[in-house]
C-alpha cells in the first residue's frame, strides 16, 4: 500500500505527475467532478487546523466523494486511551483513504503500518507536512514556470517549521536550486537537516541573519512565523523580531517577479500592506492546496486499486530496523504509544528514529 508520510515517499517523477494532474484539474474542473463518487475520505485531525482540514474536505467534495472524521482529539476515542494503530484499523473499515494531522511526530507513520487504506500525513508535530510541500511546488510551478534554477529564501522559524523541512527535502531533487536560510540563531534549521543538505550535491545553501542582505537575489521568499514562545530570553526576541517582519520597505530591492509564499496562518510577520503587492502569492497558494490535494487523493486511490492484486505489503519498509535503541524526543509517538522502536541506519553507522528523525544517543 502506498502512503504519503514524507516528501521522499514520492520520486521526483511522481511529484511532477501529481503537480501536472493538479494543473489539469485547474484547467478542467468539470471533468473531475465525479472522479471519487462513492469514495470516502476520513480526516483524522488530532490538533486544530483551518486550511489543511478544510482543503482536504473541499478537495474530496469537488471530486464527488464524501468526508467523515473528527477535527480534534477531544472528539475522538483518544480521550479513552485508544491508540493510533487501533483508530486506523477501525477507520479502515469505514473509509477509502485517510488524511491525518497529529501533534506527535511519527503518528502518521504508525498509522500507515496498520491501515489497509492509503494514509496521508497532513502534518505531524514539527516533523513533516508533505501536502503543504506539494502545494508549494504547484504554486512555484504556476508562478515561476519551473522548479529548477531557483534561489529560495526561507525566513523565520526554521527549527520547528515542518513546512520548511518538507519543502527543502523535495527541492533537493531539482537542479541548480540555491537555498538561503534566514533566521535567528535560536531558530536555525536543525543539524540533521543541515547535514542532509551538505551531503546532497545538487543543493547549495548558506545561512544569514537578515532578509535585507539577500533580498535582491531571491526568486522565492518563503516566510514563516517567528514565535515568541520559542525564546528563553524576552529581550533577545525583542531584539530580533523586526528583522523577520516583511513590509513594503524590505521589498524595494526585491526582483519584480519574485513571489512571496507563506504556509499560514500569519500573525505579524507579513504586514497587511504587502497583501496588495502582486508578488504576494500566499492566498493563491491556499487555493492551489485544494487542487493538489485533489490530485493526490486521485493518485493514491488509483495506486491502491492497482496494488490490490499484489497482496499485503510488509509492515515496515526495508530501510527500518527494530533494535535496542530508544528515541529520547519527547514529541515522538514512540514515547507515548506502544510501538516498535524503529530506526534508520545512517551512512556513518549511526541510527536515526524512523518516526521523528532524532539521532539515537
Amino acid at each position: 500500500m502506498r502512503h504519503l508520510i514524507e516528501p521522499t515517499d514520492l520520486t521526483r517523477e511522481e511529484i511532477e505527475q501529481i503537480v501536472a494532474l493538479g494543473e489539469d484539474i485547474i484547467a478542467n474542473r468539470a471533468k473531475y467532478s465525479e472522479a471519487c463518487k462513492g469514495k470516502k475520505l476520513a480526516t483524522l485531525f488530532y490538533e486544530p487546523s483551518t486550511r489543511t482540514r478544510l482543503s482536504f474536505t473541499s478537495a474530496m467534495m469537488e471530486l464527488g466523494g464524501n468526508v467523515l472524521g473528527f477535527s480534534s482529539a477531544s472528539s475522538s476515542s483518544v480521550t479513552k486511551g485508544e491508540t493510533v494503530a487501533d483508530t486506523v484499523r477501525v477507520i479502515s473499515c469505514f473509509a477509502d483513504i485517510i488524511a491525518m494531522r497529529h501533534f506527535k511526530e511519527g503518528a502518521p507513520l504508525v498509522a500507515s503500518q496498520y491501515a489497509t487504506i492509503p494514509v496521508i500525513n497532513a502534518g505531524d508535530g514539527s516533523h513533516a507536512h508533505p501536502t503543504q510541500t506539494l502545494t508549494d511546488l504547484l504554486t512555484i510551478k504556476r508562478e515561476k514556470g519551473r522548479l529548477d534554477n531557483l534561489t529560495i529564501g526561507f525566513c523565520g522559524d526554521l527549527k520547528f517549521g515542518r513546512t520548511v523541512h518538507s519543502l527543502i527535502k523535495a527541492l533537493a531533487r531539482y537542479e541548480n536550486v540555491k537555498v538561503i536560510l534566514i533566521s535567528p540563531e535560536e531558530l536555525r534549521l536543525p543539524d540533521y537537516m543541515l547535514q542532509e543538505m551538505q551531503e546532497n550535491s545538487k543543493l547549495s545553501f548558506r545561512e544569514v541573519r537578515t532578509m535585507e542582505e539577500v533580498m535582491p537575489e531571491l526568486d522565492v521568499l518563503y516566510m514563516t512565523r517567528v514565535q515568541k514562545e520559542r525564546f528563553l530570553d524576552d529581550d533577545e526576541f525583542e531584539r530580533v523580531k523586526n528583522s523577520f517582519v516583511l513590509d513594503p520597505g524590505k521589498l524595494l530591492t526585491a526582483k519584480k517577479d519574485m513571489i512571496i509564499l507563506h504556509p499560514l496562518p500569519r500573525v505579524n510577520e507579513i504586514t497587511r500592506e504587502v497583501d496588495s503587492d502582486p508578488r504576494a502569492a500566499y492566498f493563491r497558494q491556499v487555493e492551489n492546496g485544494k487542487f493538489v490535494r485533489m490530485a493526490l487523493i486521485l493518485t493514491l486511490l488509483k495506486w491502491a486499486e492497482e496494488q490490490k492484486a499484489e497482496g499485503a505489503a510488509p509492515r515496515y519498509a526495508e530501510e527500518y530496523e527494530v533494535n535496542g535503541h530508544e528515541c529520547h524526543n519527547h514529541s515522538c509517538i514512540s514515547r507515548t504509544e506502544d510501538v516498535d522502536q524503529l530506526f534508520r541506519r545512517e551512512k556513518d553507522g549511526s541510527f536515526r528514529c524512523a518516526y521523528c528523525e532524532t539521532k539515537a544517543r
